[in-house]
């Protein structure tokens, strides 16, 4: 069986034949694989849909209990046989219950990663390397100037920030689902005590991961009356936040956005940002091609972000490569529409280790 019978391009997207199978959709098909609850990958409307129990649960939060005709719930490492095709999930340590999917028939393996990332993260299952054949790769920060630094640096960054402004609010822009609870543990793993605050778009999501288990410590939703009286918070809201109305409420706010975005000054300067973070739940450059060679695979596809740079790449090694040029991914999280990030100033080299 050659790679292409076993997975194809059609306009839902990645499509399993044999096992009559969609991989991250993003129109509604009979029966879906999905890999994790950011929107431009979990999508309403499905007939049918396998995923891990989190992600399941994280679908209901965001879409309603009636998200999918069926559902049915999938642990890590477990197989399931759809029509001779073998299908298993593993922890692809992007958010809370995020898989990669591995395909298995006819001697062939194929694995779609769907957004992943090698840095530690207290909240989510840490990644797991599958060796595979044609390794399916996302390239969101697919480009030699990203190189995200230690998470914990930055959030050291944000507390003495704390410190010496002890009467301006912190409001940090951060991803609703994964970035702002990562966060929000990250903070509490260095020692920082007192309540966070959240705007109230994020209330139910970081409810959905305490349930879980997940330990952020106190976090209270902002009421609109107590802004003016929140100095020396730190207050996590969307990213779009930051710059509404909402935010000038805050005594004298320090603008913060955790991104791997960031590692780009212009981004930073275009948004507005005092105090940018450079905290990604995506793999960077060299964890990118570190994964690609370790999975052992001879040819790797590319979804979404900074395909071209990754594939030349590939092929300077040897591996077949190509893009997929999918459409329909990078609407949440840390995919943003503009492409020409080297037209941008690179953060200090100090900055990345």
């Amino acid at each position: 069986m050659r790679p292409s019978d076993l997975l194809t391009m059609t306009p839902s997207g990645l499509y399993c034949p044999q096992a009559d199978a969609h991989i991250d959709p993003v129109r509604p098909v009979r029966r879906a694989l999905i890999t994790h609850g950011h929107s431009d990958h979990a999508r309403a409307g499905h007939g049918a849909v396998l995923a891990t129990d989190e992600t399941l649960g994280i679908m209901a939060v965001r879409y309603g209990p009636d998200f999918a005709g069926a559902t049915q719930a999938v642990r890590y490492g477990e197989r399931v046989d759809l029509n001779g095709v073998t299908v298993s999930y593993h922890p692809a340590g992007h958010v809370l219950g995020s898989a990669q999917i591995a395909l298995q028939c006819g001697g062939v393996r194929i694995v779609a990663s769907g957004d992943y990332k090698r840095a530690r993260d207290p909240t989510c299952a840490p990644f797991e390397l599958v060796p595979c054949d044609v390794f399916i790769t996302e390239a969101t920060f697919g480009l030699p100037v990203f190189r995200h630094p230690d998470t914990r640096h930055e959030v050291d960054r944000l507390l003495a920030s704390v410190r010496v402004f002890p009467d301006r609010a912190h409001i940090v822009g951060a991803y609703a689902l994964g970035k702002a609870q990562r966060l929000m543990a990250l903070i509490r793993e260095a020692g920082y005590e007192e309540p966070i605050y959240v705007h109230g778009a994020m209330e139910r999501l970081t409810q959905f991961y305490q349930d879980q288990g997940v330990q952020l410590g106190e976090i209270r939703k902002v009421q609109a009356a107590e802004r003016p009286k929140l100095g020396g918070a730190i207050v996590i809201c969307p990213p779009s936040a930051t710059q509404d109305l909402w935010a000038r409420k805050f005594p004298d706010p320090v603008t913060a956005f955790a991104s791997g975005w960031m590692r780009v000054r212009a981004r930073a300067r275009q948004k507005g940002v005092e105090l940018p973070l450079v905290v990604s739940d995506h793999s960077d450059w060299d964890d990118l091609c570190a994964t690609i060679l370790q999975t052992g695979a001879g040819e790797v596809w590319v979804t979404h972000g900074q395909e071209d740079a990754l594939v030349h790449w590939c092929v300077t090694r040897g591996i077949r490569a190509q893009p997929l040029h999918m459409l329909g991914y990078g609407d949440e999280g840390e995919v943003e529409p503009e492409t020409n990030v080297l037209a941008g100033e690179a953060a200090p080299a100090e900055a990345a280790t």
